[in-house]
């Protein structure tokens, strides 16, 4: 197996990182990804519900395969814009809201106008309220965004144009270390997206074609449950490119091996294609673990409940502290590429 470019998958992680996407609010990462396959040489068409497609011939076309990953994050939408400034909002996609406490945020406004804010109980100063503070709930009830404007009532915030239905996206707090993880929210997904893209890139710099005939879908809802519903005729399989779990009595990921899925919350699955990835990794001697998720679903799991007949699998990254401030290793990344290439 010829040399993966790990700084480019590196380097478009933390390009796409930098694009917020928050779940419904997804047409600049699709963009995004629309120039990468530009860029690469790859032609590409869009959904009516606007994630990306593109396909690329193998050397056998009597087979057909599609994989998926998706630019989609968790984020929120501002729900009421309460009397004295601050806004409440409902979440989108599931996170628990303390791990976002005290979070920069970015409001995105309909007219594409930008307003940084942060997000904080309602009751979030120790001095001022004391062990309610330390000891409220965090749920969405509690929790407001403050507005880094002079606002003071709601007529303020509106003047501004920000309205109801406006999108919120976290900062990430990107970082890439030297010994070899990167953490950041919002690994899952767009490492895996820029994962599918030095696939791309590896086959493009070696001149090589896929063993059969391959559709690569960039979803945009993911995250809420209806990410892909564009697949092509009489296709066989359908593998997600998504982050396994690390830590929990539920799971046994490790952050420099790549993971395949047995189960989730939806369904098992497809043990017959679940082997072959499993032979194809023992054969190439790529490190993986097999996971159990109880509370995780995929883009492929999500078609199956649909009533779709194909064969699915789910692959990727183990990453640690999913749906909080996620850690993923260079190791991983690599050996999930490296099942990319030995399988598909």
């Amino acid at each position: 197996m010829k040399n993966i470019d790990l700084k480019y998958i590196v380097d478009k992680t933390v390009e796409l990182l930098a694009v917020p996407s928050p779940v419904g609010y997804t047409d600049l990462a699709i963009d995004w990804v629309k120039k990468e396959l530009e860029a690469l040489g790859f032609e590409h068409t869009t959904t009516k519900k606007g994630a990306l497609i593109t396909y690329i011939k193998g050397e056998d076309s009597s087979y057909r395969k599609m994989i998926s990953a998706h630019v989609d994050t968790l984020g929120a939408v501002v729900k009421k814009v309460k009397n004295n400034g601050r806004l409440e909002i409902t979440n989108t996609g599931g996170y628990a809201w303390g791990s976002v406490e005290g979070e920069n945020v970015i409001v995105h406004t309909v007219s594409g106008k930008t307003y940084e804010g942060t997000l904080l109980p309602v009751k979030a100063s120790v001095h001022v309220y004391g062990d309610v503070a330390r000891e409220a709930a965090r749920i969405e009830e509690t929790m407001e965004i403050r507005l880094d404007e002079d606002v003071k009532t709601a007529e303020d915030v509106f003047a501004l144009g920000i309205c109801q239905g406006d999108y919120v996206s976290y900062e990430t707090r990107t970082r890439v270390l030297d010994n070899g993880y990167i953490k950041s929210r919002y690994l899952d997904d767009k490492l895996c997206v820029a994962q599918v893209l030095g696939y791309i890139k590896y086959l493009k710099d070696n001149n090589l074609k896929p063993k059969t005939d391959l559709w690569v879908y960039f979803s945009n809802y993911e995250e809420i449950g209806h990410g892909v519903s564009v697949y092509p005729e009489d296709l066989d399989e359908f593998i997600s490119i998504d982050i396994g779990l690390v830590a929990g009595p539920d799971a046994h990921g490790d952050e420099r091996k790549v993971n395949i899925v047995a189960k989730d919350s939806r369904t098992p699955y497809d043990f017959a294609l679940r082997k072959k990835l499993q032979q194809a990794a023992d054969e190439k001697e790529i490190k993986y673990t097999v996971g159990v998720h109880n509370r995780y679903g995929s883009d492929a799991s999500i078609a199956i409940l649909q009533g779709f007949d194909f064969k699915y699998a789910c692959i990727g990254p183990n990453v640690d502290a999913t749906h909080h401030y996620e850690r993923c290793h260079n190791d991983g990344i690599v050996e999930t590429v490296k099942l990319m290439i030995a399988y598909l």
